[in-house]
């Protein structure tokens, strides 16, 4: 039996890069970026008005107030956002402008409507106090043509879109995606829409699979196959030639019918390791032939769960390249495990004086699917421990 930290450092050299593609911006989100998107022009183009308003000569404005002269404006014309930029003609006067507009030549400051008064044409300042460049969004002040705007391997959300369309990059290059089969096996798996009979229970461990995948933007296919020797030799022999991940859940421990370590031996599988110090999930197999990766997960529903996220998540980060932080909190309740295995224990989180608790959810084991409804998290307790403390800090795998 391998210790939970040698199994996950099998999974993570065992990596894979599976491409680039490239794909239209605007279905990118949540993919992995993997060139740098530059800016096109200056950010702002042009110095942007930020503020409806009056646009006018900032020096005359002080020239004014220093003598109590009138803070009165003619109107010379309008400069709408989106046309072409227009002359203050004369410094006396003044411009109407609209939010995003290019800023009128010769003219410095914007005054918000809101501090104004017009009528017949003709603006009154109704402050005493305003600065040069004031509601003014200078050109290239948030980067220059050139710059670097968003670096390679980030993860694209939505401000990263809005960057991509900004610089006009209607197809960028992502990280492509692996084909991924996900199959379940067992004879007392009936369909979702079916009734089982007493004695039988239906499939949900592949399609919490299938959901944690979507979580990475992974689309994945699904396979039942009965506990059926011959058979599984069979299907799994094409799967390996067809799919860059095949993705079990069951028949990898010591029952009768868990033939997936003899079959994985015969079509000339790499064992990489096959069970790991910890609970639940500890008999998960993990090995690889040239072109297919497989991870077999214990068939209880919360191993397979636990599995995905502790060993799935982070072979798929590294593949792509993307870095993730690991995050920790705050035990809230002591807790006692004796067995000498990492416990991964269901946690409810909270936030309480800028720190995150986790509290600890009673389940009824492995097979208690249910008590992840009530959850957030897994955190990490190590072996070679039989008591936590409340105030101890670990790490977690977050799940919600």
């Amino acid at each position: 039996m391998i210790s939970v930290e040698n199994a996950l450092q099998l999974v993570l050299k065992a990596t894979q890069d599976f491409g680039v593609e490239k794909i239209p911006f605007i279905k990118s989100v949540g993919r992995i970026l993997k060139e740098e998107i530059v800016a096109d022009r200056d950010f702002p183009p042009f110095n942007r008005v930020a503020m409806d308003g009056i646009a006018i000569d900032y020096y005359e404005f002080s020239s004014r107030l220093r003598s109590n002269r009138q803070l009165s404006f003619k109107i010379e014309g309008i400069q709408a956002a989106g046309s072409e930029q227009i002359t203050l003609k004369n410094n006396q006067n003044c411009i109407e402008v609209m939010t995003g507009a290019v800023l009128p030549n010769n003219a410095n400051t914007v005054i918000r409507y809101e501090d104004v008064i017009i009528e017949n044409g003709v603006a009154t300042i109704n402050i005493d106090k305003i600065n040069e460049d004031q509601n003014v969004h200078h050109k290239g002040k948030d980067g220059k043509v050139g710059d670097v705007l968003i670096a390679e391997n980030m993860k694209i959300s939505a401000a990263e879109v809005g960057v991509l369309a900004t610089v006009g990059k209607s197809f960028v290059k992502v990280a492509k995606q692996p084909k991924i089969m996900i199959i379940s096996t067992g004879d007392e798996l009936v369909g979702v829409d079916e009734i089982p009979l007493e004695h039988q229970i239906r499939r949900s461990n592949v399609f919490t699979l299938v959901s944690l995948l979507e979580r990475l933007n992974i689309s994945s296919e699904t396979a039942h196959i009965t506990d059926d020797k011959p058979i599984l030799k069979s299907k799994i022999k094409n799967y390996l030639q067809d799919y860059d991940v095949l993705l079990f859940s069951g028949a990898v421990s010591k029952g009768k019918f868990d033939f997936l370590p003899e079959v994985f031996d015969e079509l000339g599988v790499e064992k990489l390791f096959h069970k790991v110090a910890q609970r639940p999930g500890k008999p998960f197999w993990f090995g690889q032939t040239e072109n297919c990766k497989l991870f077999a997960f214990p068939g209880n529903p919360i191993s397979t769960f636990v599995n995905c996220l502790a060993y799935f998540y982070p072979w798929y980060y590294k593949s792509v390249n993307l870095k993730v932080e690991q995050e920790t909190a705050i035990l809230a309740e002591n807790v006692t495990f004796k067995p000498d295995l990492v416990y991964f224990l269901q946690v409810k989180l909270s936030c309480k004086n800028g720190n995150l608790i986790a509290t600890p959810i009673q389940g009824n084991g492995s097979g208690d699917l249910a008590s992840l409804v009530h959850a957030d998290a897994f955190i990490q307790l190590p072996s070679h421990k039989s008591e936590f403390k409340s105030g101890e800090v670990y790490p977690i795998i977050r799940f919600k």
